[in-house]
């Protein structure tokens, strides 16, 4: 007579399995999960050329399934997600280190990037704003975010054409902002003369209100001189590499150093900025190389896991890069809790570097993984095992009342 353990192992296999699909369910919306599969294998009781007979489900494996979740966007200033393999770093308080695919990140009190439960995210800090990501990861600290300092202005560009039907003593003029040592600007403005075919003067001037004992309401001269052009309408004086220097000398109202600046009239590749052909003079663009003092607007983590502060003059700066790690066999990781895993004892080292690089797979900023759990998949299985359930009672329950039967016999 067949015991009771062949359908009892059927029981609880298929009580493990229906575990495992109520765990898969309950973290449907559990950002960055991972979802397992149930693997059962058979068990054999006695096996013969002639007799195979097996005694029930032997022991019950499960899969990590590390497919794509859905990348979603969050708008968090710290949320983050992979866009294909690896995992984020984590340090815990023991030092010990943890991987996840949960970008649930933020700033704690004193700084430090880290995840909801207060692990610290890894990677590398930039230096002067430059990240290099190689060497040892380290956990990742914001510093302290003071004013930016004002750049005074250096160089500056005009973009510009020059009717070249203009009569002589036709003018036009171009103005473009610059930067002091103090961070407060000037409004130059470049006016341009014709003088004689092909050829136009020009006078940069800077308001008087600008300048130490300057007339009010009075336009000073800070540089003149002369642009030829050829007959095909190409400046050809000043030469390339010859910039036309533009800078006060009697000192600025506001007490910042002198404007010494550099009036490029051609781009890095020595192509003129200044045209003359017949069409309407215009300035199509004008650039300058200060910057404003600005205060710091806000921190984000970015694309491809760069840490970002962002300033109230525009510019940008960046703090440090989040790191990922490839792993070659991510299924001999061992789930922890919080949407963790530990190296287990046949886990591969795990090689770590910038998003994108190598096997890694991209950070996307202000975004999060979602579960990778397919509901439908799950609700099929739940009938399924639970079907396996009921048929393996059947079979305790018919056992039972055949034992009942032979004791019966034997009274």
């Amino acid at each position: 007579m067949s015991s009771f353990s062949t359908p009892l192992s059927g029981l609880l296999a298929t009580e493990q399995a229906l575990n495992v699909v109520s765990d898969n369910i309950a973290n449907s919306n559990t950002q960055g999960f991972k979802s397992n599969s149930v693997l059962f294998e058979d068990a054999i009781n006695e096996a013969s050329a002639s007799l195979q007979i097996g005694s029930g489900v032997g022991s019950t494996l499960t899969t990590r399934n590390f497919t794509q979740g859905t990348v979603q966007n969050t708008g968090g200033a710290f949320d983050a997600a992979i866009q294909g393999s690896g995992f984020f770093v984590l340090q815990d308080s023991a030092g010990n280190t943890t991987y996840t695919r949960d970008g649930s990140f933020s700033l704690n009190t004193a700084g430090q990037l880290v995840n909801q439960t207060g692990q610290l995210v890894e990677g590398w800090t930039a230096v002067n704003g430059v990240v290099t990501p190689s060497g040892a990861v380290a956990p990742i600290q914001v510093p302290s975010l003071a004013s930016q300092a004002p750049t005074p202005t250096a160089n500056m560009t005009v973009s510009a054409n020059l009717n070249a039907s203009a009569a002589v003593g036709d003018t036009f003029s171009a103005p473009i902002q610059v930067v002091d040592s103090l961070g407060n600007t000037h409004t130059l403005s470049v006016d341009f003369t014709n003088t004689a075919p092909l050829t136009w003067s020009y006078n940069v001037t800077i308001p008087g209100n600008d300048l130490t004992g300057g007339a009010p309401g009075a336009a000073t001269s800070l540089t003149t001189g002369t642009l030829t052009f050829d007959t095909g309408g190409v400046l050809t004086s000043p030469a390339a590499g010859a910039p036309v220097a533009v800078k006060t000398t009697t000192g600025l109202a506001d007490g910042a150093t002198d404007l010494n600046i550099n009036w490029n009239l051609f781009d890095s590749a020595k192509n003129p900025l200044i045209t003359q052909y017949a069409s309407t003079s215009t300035t199509t663009g004008t650039t300058q190389d200060g910057i404003q003092a600005a205060t710091v607007t806000g921190v984000s983590l970015q694309n491809g896991g760069m840490l970002v502060a962002a300033y109230s003059n525009g510019t940008r700066s960046t703090l440090a890069q989040v790191a990922v790690a490839s792993i070659a066999n991510p299924g001999s990781l061992i789930a922890a809790a919080n949407n963790q895993y530990s190296a287990g004892v046949g886990t591969t080292t795990p090689s770590i570097g910038a998003s994108g690089t190598g096997t890694r797979g991209s950070i996307v900023g202000g975004s999060l993984e979602a579960s990778n759990v397919d509901m439908a998949t799950e609700l099929t299985n739940l009938i399924v095992y639970q079907r396996g359930y009921q048929a393996d009672s059947k079979a305790v329950t018919a056992i039972d009342q055949m034992q009942q039967t032979l004791i019966a016999m034997q009274l």
